[in-house]
């Protein structure tokens, strides 16, 4: 089933329409902190819980959620009787959401991780999703991170994918200026990546450019907080969760998870970092294509990337990614030998197979001192 987009316009009343049409008595919204920042979406779900429809709220967890706040949440799920979720909040909030609406139907009550082991069955509890960050696109994908005693868990399956999205651009107008610029990263580098990646399409090339063209063309009014800046953005963002659901992530993520711990840097500064030397890096290293498509048909598409960004060719796009993160004022972080070590052998390698050009623990090493100083 297509997932819908409804808009925040004539104050929610789209939403209205979503509850009627599911016949919704009882909810589960999973919000984060950021609700409360969020008067428009909080007044309407106050207005739908005045005319009867019961709201249990759940927000216990964190960013990198845990598996044990997803049990927790499907356990407040079952005690509400709850018949469809809302999900208010980023890429944190709609994945506990994504694994609740996943996990509330197993025979099972989640004890020693026992939804990771066990067989997803599809069903079709309605799943709404407002993001309220332009970057990690999750509302448009199939896949979930939570941990579990630490380890970083991919959860994956078509039935997470919210049915319905809900676009508000005034959620963007509160977030901190780093994160606002962090997410958008995201968001481009997860275009940039889906269209190079082994698994590209035809068709996750065109949410791909839909992305790209989304995030360049919105920019200013984005970093300038205009309602149509963020209206555009929140659109990219979600064009290139539509890409990355088809194609995953490749190594400029692989790579970036590390930095993130170690140097505290957000998810999408991490991104842009690599992504910025990956690409001419790609550029000069074309002989050691991997995608099965050939030498060729890569430089094509590295081309095809530089023009989607304006450029007249892979050169230029890749010099006008690192004027962008240059233009944002984004530190580079300082890494010592120890945390060099630490970072090359940290790389996930089912994300490198994904990567069209090879890399190997010594290249890796090479990159990573290309990318911090």
């Amino acid at each position: 089933m297509a997932q819908k987009i409804i808009s925040s316009k004539n104050g929610y009343s789209e939403l209205d329409v979503w509850f009627r049409e599911n016949g919704i008595t009882k909810v589960f919204l999973v919000c984060d902190e950021s609700i409360g920042f969020l008067s428009g979406i909080t007044d309407k779900l106050n207005e739908i819980e005045s005319n009867g429809v019961t709201v249990v709220r759940f927000s216990d967890f964190r960013p990198n959620p845990a598996y044990e706040s997803v049990v927790k949440g499907v356990d407040a799920f079952r005690r509400g009787k709850c018949e469809a979720i809302i999900a208010v909040g980023g890429g944190s909030a709609i994945d506990v959401a994504k694994c609740i609406k996943l996990y509330s139907r197993m025979d099972s009550d989640g004890s020693d991780g026992s939804y990771l082991k066990t067989e997803i069955v599809p069903n079709d509890i309605p799943f709404l999703a407002m993001p309220t960050t332009a970057g990690t696109g999750s509302e448009a994908t199939r896949y979930a991170v939570i941990y579990y005693d630490g380890k970083k868990q991919s959860v994956t399956s078509e039935s997470s994918i919210p049915g319905t999205v809900l676009m508000d651009p005034g959620a963007l107008k509160t977030l901190p200026p780093y994160q606002k610029k962090a997410t958008m990263c995201d968001a481009l580098c997860h275009a940039i990546e889906s269209f190079w990646s082994v698994n590209s399409t035809e068709k996750s090339k065109r949410y791909s450019i839909a992305a790209i063209q989304g995030v360049l063309e919105n920019m200013d009014g984005y970093l300038a907080n205009s309602e149509d800046g963020n209206a555009g953005m929140l659109r990219a963002a979600h064009m290139a969760g539509k890409a990355i659901n088809v194609t995953q992530t490749t190594a400029g993520h692989a790579m970036c998870y590390k930095i993130t711990s170690l140097f505290r840097a957000a998810h999408g500064h991490a991104a842009i970092l690599c992504d910025r030397v990956l690409f001419p890096w790609m550029i000069d290293n074309t002989d050691k294509c991997v995608d099965p498509r050939g030498e060729g048909y890569l430089n094509r598409t590295l081309n095809e990337i530089g023009v989607a960004m304006g450029c007249g060719s892979a050169r230029e796009g890749a010099e006008k990614l690192n004027a962008i993160f240059t233009g944002l004022e984004l530190s580079v972080p300082e890494a010592n030998e120890e945390q060099f070590a630490e970072m090359r052998v940290s790389v996930n390698p089912i994300r490198l197979k994904n990567h069209p050009v090879s890399l190997d623990e010594k290249t890796i090493d090479e990159l990573y001192r290309r990318i911090l100083r």
